[in-house]
């Protein structure tokens, strides 16, 4: 059945789905795919000439973006980076509206142990969220007991912390039956999305006269996903009369308003960020 010719309700993405409906595949460089002989090295940089490149002392932020993608599900190629610039085992990204990920909250919330473990052992950060995936139960404990309610903080993509703990598997099973007993350590229910609001938001949204001055609102498999043309897309969390949050980003606020026969969308981050109308 088309997802568009029924009420929506939804739930948290099962981790195995999560990069295909968060587009990131599309988002990486075609190289990022390739064999590792045809990618560029972690330091390619500085191989291809004797002045450092502009942004230095700062890494490039391709290096970043690409090893907390690889993150996800590649430990030879986490290897390979972190082998030639070890301080990337250390990297963040900001996915979107500063949904920020670790390389090491990539691998936690995928449920993928080799590549958390050889993460931290090459010096990332142990988190909370890293550790309910390990299934380190002491260590989630001793955060819920000292910080009362930590238990509710979102991971990247707005995932939950029990959500960590089932990716960890087996590993994790006490983890995930100790924050379960609290009750408030999972997903949230969005508020279901009927046809009429669905109408009213699909679409593209011009803002500017560029090639990438556009917002296209698209849904597939009840994800409702706004995407500026040329990046990657960010699915939405509905609040309730058609107001959303990106996943990852629970303060912004993204609204569709009728204005007459036209609808407009409103960003605010927090303050207004974007307006455009639908394109008829």
């Amino acid at each position: 059945m088309n997802p568009a010719s029924r009420h929506l309700s939804f739930t948290v993405l099962p981790r195995r789905s999560f990069l295909q409906a968060a587009g990131l595949a599309f988002f990486s460089p075609a190289w990022a795919f390739a064999s590792p002989a045809d990618r560029p090295a972690a330091n390619s940089a500085a191989a291809t000439s004797d002045r450092p490149a502009a942004g230095f002392p700062t890494q490039p932020a391709e290096l970043a973006r690409e090893i907390v993608r690889v993150s996800h599900f590649d430990l030879k190629r986490v290897q390979q980076l972190v082998e030639a610039q070890p301080s990337l085992a250390r990297a963040a990204w900001d996915w979107g509206f500063g949904d920020w990920e670790s390389a090491l909250g990539a691998a936690s919330h995928m449920g993928n142990r080799p590549i958390a473990e050889y993460l931290i052992g090459k010096g990332a950060r142990p988190s909370l969220f890293s550790s309910a995936m390990l299934g380190h139960l002491d260590v989630v404990k001793a955060f819920v007991s000292s910080q009362p309610g930590v238990q509710r903080i979102r991971g990247p993509h707005s995932i939950s912390l029990l959500a960590h703990a089932h990716a960890g598997g087996d590993a994790a099973r006490p983890v995930f039956e100790f924050l379960q007993s609290l009750g408030d350590a999972g997903a949230e229910s969005q508020i279901p999305l009927t046809q009429p609001d669905l109408d009213r938001i699909l679409g593209d949204f011009p803002f500017g006269p560029g090639e990438n001055d556009r917002i296209e609102v698209t849904v597939d498999k009840e994800i409702v996903t706004w995407t500026r043309h040329g990046t990657m897309g960010r699915p939405l969390f509905h609040l309730g009369d058609r107001v959303f949050y990106p996943w990852g980003a629970a303060a912004v606020r993204i609204r569709f308003n009728e204005e007459g026969a036209e609808t407009r969308m409103t960003v605010n981050d927090p303050d207004v960020v974007l307006t455009a109308l639908r394109r008829k």
